[in-house]
């Protein structure tokens, strides 16, 4: 029996790599999800049927209460807030690995029998990482929701108390290492993880949270991976150590899309200050006057170009969008013009959120180019449709020392020939900026909803002769 469900584990953690590597490219991006919940599934029922966990009932009321809450989300959270989706889902991940971390301290101490000292230091660190990642992850999530300010909160002595807590907790992960019969401190430790998850995530902006998602991510597998030890899963190791390296490297990934290091992004409030830019449609910031253009004038703009490039960002999914976004680039491509998008590493609040947003609204996978395949092409464009992106696209970034952002990579919109830029307002980005791109003498600023603007340059490309 022990043999078989090892056999179990070994094809689901071959099915596990299979999805991984399909979610490479969002070609084949579909089919790896269902690979790698195939996997999930067959370790799941392998560990139920062959191991003595629960009694029947209670894993089929799981199974039940679990499914119909699964499938209420997927059926009705938007595609604009699946980044607050994926950040509560990493909490919960996190939050359930300190749990049954907890409960097999809990068993040990009730049974009175000798803990190991392997399974003690696992159940420690599995605890404290684990509830960093669950309220971490809550923050996150409300941050995102707009429940919390999303811009950077900081306090004084923001880093000496979290480097204080930080040496606290490691301090009493030894103490119960050595003295494991004590449950208050025990407590006393999942209470200071749960305040360094809350405070470690609140000093950070909105800007960064797709770098903090793919972190948190990254977590919540360490602690399955440390919980699978504790409860000698090879199935829960495997998944929680593919989970906690492969976000770890899309960490590292979004980190090097900002050119900036994971410390900065940690601990360096980014986003905390906002300059103090006008609001309103088309006010000027001092004597910087900017260039508006009507629906009209720019659905000729974008008719009559020979190569128009979109690059989508945040504002695109709060519009919900792309569906627009997707009937006015077929029309272009039915008058001959080349579509083409721009898709930033870090444009929207997770990793990848153009990517699904464009894929949910069916635009061809061969039409996506990432910054460093499409950046070459912008100096052969005649007209980029910039939909909601700010901070991506700021030139700021090549050149001003003392801008936040200088030295992130960027879309190079402004070698285009023309740029249209939909915003509803002259507002900064998360980064709390000016953008010098509205103020180019190529730009054209057309501002409202970008899904009623969208809508408009449907109805004048159809109107064009």
């Amino acid at each position: 029996m022990a043999a078989l469900i090892k056999l179990f584990y070994l094809l689901a953690a071959v099915l596990f790599i299979l999805g991984l590597k399909r979610l490479s490219s969002p070609a084949t991006a579909r089919s790896g999800n269902a690979i790698a919940s195939i996997g999930m599934l067959i370790a799941i029922v392998a560990t139920l049927i062959f191991q003595d966990i629960l009694s029947w009932p209670m894993i089929i009321a799981g199974v039940i209460v679990g499914s119909l809450i699964g499938a209420i989300f997927a059926r009705t959270v938007t595609m604009t807030a699946m980044p607050q989706m994926v950040a509560l889902l990493n909490g919960f991940g996190g939050g359930a690995s300190a749990v049954v971390a907890g409960a097999e301290f809990v068993r040990f101490l009730n049974t009175g029998s000798d803990l190991p000292l392997s399974v003690n230091i696992t159940i420690q660190l599995s605890v404290l990482i684990g509830a960093v990642t669950f309220s971490g992850s809550l923050i996150a999530f409300g941050k995102l929701q707009e429940l919390v300010s999303g811009r950077a909160i900081t306090y004084p002595l923001q880093k000496t108390l979290n480097t204080i807590l930080l040496i606290g907790m490691i301090a009493l992960v030894v103490w119960l290492v050595i003295q494991p019969e004590n449950p208050t401190w025990f407590g006393v430790l999942v209470g200071l993880a749960l305040l360094l998850g809350v405070l470690s995530v609140v000093p950070i902006g909105g800007a960064d949270m797709p770098v903090v998602i793919s972190l948190l991510n990254s977590y919540s597998g360490i602690a399955a991976a440390m919980t699978g030890f504790v409860i000698n899963n090879e199935g829960l190791i495997i998944s929680g150590a593919l989970v906690g390296a492969s976000g770890l490297i899309l960490t590292n990934i979004m980190c090097k899309g900002m050119n900036r290091s994971l410390a900065n992004v940690l601990f360096g409030a980014f986003g905390s200050v906002v300059q103090d830019t006008a609001a309103l449609p088309g006010a000027p910031v001092g004597d910087r006057p900017v260039r508006q253009v009507t629906h009209e004038d720019a659905a000729t703009m974008l008719a009559y170009a020979r190569h128009v490039v979109v690059a989508p960002g945040y504002g695109m999914a709060v519009a919900q969008a792309q569906h627009e976004v997707r009937t006015l680039t077929e029309l272009l491509e039915k008058r001959g013009v080349d579509v083409k998008y721009a898709i930033h590493p870090v444009a929207g609040r997770m990793p990848g959120h153009m990517n699904v947003l464009l894929a949910e609204a069916n635009v061809p996978y061969d039409e996506l180019y990432d910054m460093d395949q499409i950046n070459p092409e912008f100096e052969r464009t005649d007209v980029v449709l910039v939909i909601g992106a700010n901070d991506v696209v700021n030139p700021a970034a090549r050149h001003d020392t003392a801008s936040p952002i200088y030295g992130m990579p960027i879309l190079d919109v402004d070698k285009a020939q023309n740029v249209i830029v939909l915003k509803r307002s002259m507002r900064p980005g998360f980064a709390g900026i000016s953008n010098e791109l509205f103020y180019d003498e190529r730009t054209h600023m057309l501002f409202g909803d970008a899904k009623d603007s969208v809508k408009k340059l449907v109805a004048a490309v159809k109107e064009a002769a």
